[in-house]
């Protein structure tokens, strides 16, 4: 059993590590380009649009930033936004989070670790 235990884990491991490496590899630079797609929705300078102001935040519990009416589902979440979730609802963010309002996703891996990368370097106002 135990032999099997560490084949299985000798597979596992390098394609576990390769699904966080993107996150690891994001280029704020690049991000700060594709948040461009972003704008129309959101802003950074903590004017809320039609999708909430986007500064500050990684590290932020969903659906609590104040003067922006979320979704139920949003306020429901119970969600905390790490590089982690971040990364799972721009993949897919009615597949994460049902009933959210947000209706575009990031399909590539990389542009999403572009994206997180540029958001953690803005602060909240």
């Amino acid at each position: 059993m135990k032999k099997h235990m560490n084949a299985l884990y000798s597979i596992m491991v390098p394609f576990v590590l390769a699904s966080t490496s993107a996150l690891a590899d994001g280029d704020a630079v690049k991000g700060k380009q594709l948040f461009n797609r972003c704008s129309a929705c959101h802003s950074i300078d903590g004017q809320n649009k039609s999708g909430p102001a986007l500064n500050g935040v990684v590290g932020r519990k969903a659906g609590s930033l104040p003067g922006f009416k979320y979704s139920p589902a949003m306020v429901g979440s119970n969600v905390t936004w790490t590089n982690e979730t971040l990364d799972h609802y721009l993949a897919g963010p009615g597949k994460m989070i049902q009933g959210s309002r947000m209706s575009v996703s990031v399909t590539k891996d990389q542009d999403r670790a572009d994206l997180i990368s540029y958001l953690k370097t803005l602060s909240s106002q």
